[in-house]
């Protein structure tokens, strides 16, 4: 990509920016030779790295890369064999906690990020050195005692030697004889080794050697006689010291090296991790998104904010190319935004291919050229000694020789800086060129001609920048396919310019092109009422929208609640179902009982046995129900033979007789009568027109329905017969309403109990055809087959 092009589009400050969220002067190093790329899968790579990365500091925060220090110098040093310093290894030990602290961080709690979980996975830490450095070494000056037994041995003696030497000294010092050749009594080191400060004329007086004198001559600094020897041993294990610490740095190195390869690795991996991170915090901090990409060279920017302006200021703008046209004519005032919406484009692009985020919708679409060219803003070579319209024809020149198929063309005044009837047609003549070459163009002029230029040219669109005429100010607003008007005349006016001056202006102009500006101002007030008309119409549609779905909200709702309610009503309904057969089950053992005894009373026990029933009866009857009535009926269309429905019972059956003044009426349910209130029963439908129809469809549908569900046969083996009657009963009246015609009970051989029980009691069902055992392949006696009358 042309540097020159790079910095018109501010390419640069871009990577500024990107550099800034770096941790690492690696890292900035690497992101100060980025280059747009044209590989689809190396961008979309490289996109998906910076998507990747934005999810992390999103969910968890940035990667904690941190300053990484190039260690490639060291590891090649070590790899010679040679040793390192305490501060060089302690570098290497810095590359290896960043390692590790980073391989720690992206190894658990994190979002789906396969890209950078792959890099991670390549990261090598070492525990096991970094413990050892850690251990060895205090600082870049500073080896610790325990960095080895035998470092820690010699470091005691030292610190013995020292204290034998100091207490010699002090005796020394201390004694009357010698206290008044001495300077005063401080000791001191001179060279490394202990001395007392001498006057000069007593230096003969104390025996020992002259190490310095002051800078005045007037002291000597003497080391004693008497602790020489104690000074060389402790030289010596200072020597001893500096040879250990030595090995120990060696021994430390040769470690290093061994890992060469694994520390090199991780080194290029964290700088690729740093990178990617300042990409994502970038992305973060523009509100940018990954945009979709294509190689048909369609762009499609919806709502998109020049990066380097304040996003709380910036104007978005949505400008489209390659679809239906491939050049894009830009029109309108002066500080319009023109120029800025060329550069937005261009940045785009750039940013893209260079994996990076742009501040836009998602659904926006980028494409990706080989080359972008760009003639931006007034410029004179003062190399080539050219005027501004010289040098804008040689830039354009040159674009026009290089641009093809797969090249972007940004242009900005097409045509300026020469008499406007030729700079008019030579920009015609240059957007025909490149048109003509396939490029993708967009340029900005001021041109009448270019503006009749795209209204007539196949291919070719005209777009316009707003201006507010009443606060003189543009909106930076970008409408695709209406030319724009210079608003010259009318910015005059406003500025207060005589209007006989403005008036002549325009009777010097060519008519044909008032008449145009003309039929451009009657355009953009229609325009502007369809907007309008748009605008309500999407308003009344995001209404109906929202009224539809409020609606079909509580639809569902009334749908569930009805679903519950029927529900409840079916459990209930079968809670009382069960109590009673078990009443009658009571009832029938008491009788059975009775008669097998040959009690004289069985006239009472029967008396007593219907009381028990009508007791059960009313007690269901009477039972409290949550169901409300919505419907309550009119007492005069409450007549005897009425057939409705009694909510607290959930039964139906027939006015007995009329309401009352009270609303009160007797309502019979099959041999059972009650007295009710007209709020507790509703009229159901049995009593209107074309009501056996519809029940016909409906038990229709229940009969399919159950057909579906219900099993051919039912398995009572191991069951007492009441229970085994309460179950086949039931699955004899679904079997029948279902429709099938038939099924088999199995209850096995075993004494005859269940086998004679159940048929007596089938055998009496009024919906049987016949009761009969399985044949013998089919289980025999341990089975009996049902046949079901025909409906």
């Amino acid at each position: 990509m042309n540097k020159k092009v790079l910095n018109l589009l501010e390419y640069n400050k871009i990577i500024d920016l990107l550099s800034a969220q770096a941790g690492s002067a690696l890292a900035r190093e690497r992101i100060n030779s980025f280059t747009p790329m044209s590989n689809m899968r190396m961008v979309k790579e490289a996109l998906t790295e910076t998507t990747e990365a934005v999810s992390i500091i999103l969910y968890k925060g940035s990667i904690p890369v941190g300053e990484i220090g190039d260690i490639i110098r060291l590891l090649d040093i070590v790899r010679k064999g040679r040793s390192l310093s305490m501060r060089e290894l302690l570098a290497i030990n810095r590359s290896l906690a960043g390692a590790r602290e980073v391989k720690d961080f992206l190894s658990s709690d994190v979002p789906e990020i396969p890209m950078i979980n792959e890099i991670n996975s390549l990261i090598a830490p070492n525990t096991k050195l970094e413990s050892e450095i850690n251990r060895c070494i205090l600082s870049e000056d500073e080896m610790a005692d325990n960095a080895s037994p035998e470092l820690n041995k010699i470091r005691r003696e030292i610190r013995n030697k020292n204290e034998s030497i100091r207490r010699k000294i002090d005796s020394y010092t201390s004694a009357g004889n010698t206290n008044s050749y001495l300077q005063d009594s401080i000791v001191t080191l001179r060279n490394g080794r202990y001395v007392i400060p001498v006057k000069r004329e007593y230096s003969s007086k104390v025996p020992g050697l002259i190490h310095d004198q002051s800078k005045t001559g007037a002291t000597f600094f003497i080391e004693p006689q008497a602790i020489v020897s104690l000074n060389n041993e402790l030289r010596e294990l200072e020597l001893a010291e500096q040879r250990e610490i030595e090995r120990i740095l060696q021994m430390l190195s040769d470690r290093v090296g061994e890992h060469y390869n694994e520390l090199r690795n991780n080194q290029e991996l964290l700088v690729k991790l740093d990178v990617i991170n300042a990409k994502g915090r970038l992305s973060v901090r523009m509100d940018a998104v990954a945009p979709k990409l294509n190689q048909d060279g369609f762009l499609d920017i919806r709502a998109g904010r020049h990066p380097l302006l304040d996003k709380e200021k910036v104007v978005p703008i949505d400008v489209s190319l390659g679809d239906e046209y491939n050049t894009l004519l830009i029109t309108g005032p002066n500080t319009g935004g023109k120029t800025v919406t060329l550069k937005t484009i261009g940045l785009f692009i750039l940013m893209t291919e260079s994996g990076l985020h742009i501040p836009c919708y998602e659904e926006s679409n980028i494409p990706l050229f080989r080359e972008v060219y760009a003639e931006i803003g007034d410029e004179q070579s003062i190399e080539n000694n050219l005027s501004t319209f010289s040098s804008h024809m040689f830039n354009t020149a040159n674009i026009i020789s290089n641009a093809d198929h797969e090249s972007l063309v940004l242009l900005d005044e097409v045509g300026s800086g020469t008499d406007p009837a030729e700079g008019a047609a030579l920009g015609v003549a240059m957007l025909e060129a490149l048109k003509d070459k396939g490029a993708h163009i967009v340029a900005t002029t001021h041109y009448t001609e270019l503006k009749k230029y795209a209204l007539s040219t196949d291919g070719v669109e005209n777009a316009s920048v707003e201006f507010d005429m009443d606060a003189l100010a543009p909106t930076y607003k970008i409408k695709v396919g209406l030319p724009g008007k210079s608003n010259a005349f009318e910015i005059s006016r406003k500025l207060g310019l005589d209007s006989s001056i403005i008036d002549r202006a325009i009777s010097l102009m060519n008519e044909s092109d008032i008449e145009f500006e003309g039929a451009v101002s009657r355009v953009e007030e229609d325009q502007k009422e369809v907007d309008l008309a748009l605008e309500e119409a999407h308003i009344k549609v995001a209404e109906a929208e929202r009224k539809l779905k409020e609606a079909e909200e509580k639809l569902a709702k009334a749908k569930e609640s009805k679903h519950k309610i029927i529900e409840a009503a079916k459990e209930e309904a079968r809670d009382i179902i069960s109590d009673a057969n078990r009443t009658v089950k009571e009832v029938s053992k008491e009788l059975k009982k009775a008669a097998k005894e040959g009690r004289n009373n069985s006239s009472a026990v029967v008396a007593d046995s219907k009381r028990k029933l009508r007791e059960k009866s009313i007690e269901n009857a009477v039972a409290p129900r949550s169901i409300k009535n919505t419907n309550v009926p009119k007492a005069e269309d409450l007549k005897p033979g009425t057939r409705i429905k009694l909510l607290k019972l959930g039964q139906n059956g027939e006015v007995e007789t009329s309401p009352d003044s009270s609303g009160n009426l007797t309502v019979r349910i099959g041999a059972l009568k009650m007295g009710a209130n007209i709020k507790d029963v509703m009229i159901i439908e049995d009593n209107k027109p074309g009501t056996k129809e519809r029940k016909r469809r409906s038990y229709a549908k229940m009969n399919t329905a159950k057909a579906r569900t219900i099993s051919p046969s039912i398995n009572v083996i191991g069951k007492n017969l009441d229970d085994a009657e309460l179950e086949v009963s039931k699955y004899i009246d679904d079997a029948f309403l279902s429709g099938i015609n038939e099924v088999q009970i199995v209850h096995g051989r075993g004494e005859g109990i269940l086998r004679s029980g159940i048929r007596n009691m089938l055998k009496r069902n009024k919906n049987i055809k016949s009761v009969l055992g399985a044949s013998y392949d089919q289980g025999g006696e341990g089975v009996t087959v049902v046949t079901f009358i025909d409906k």
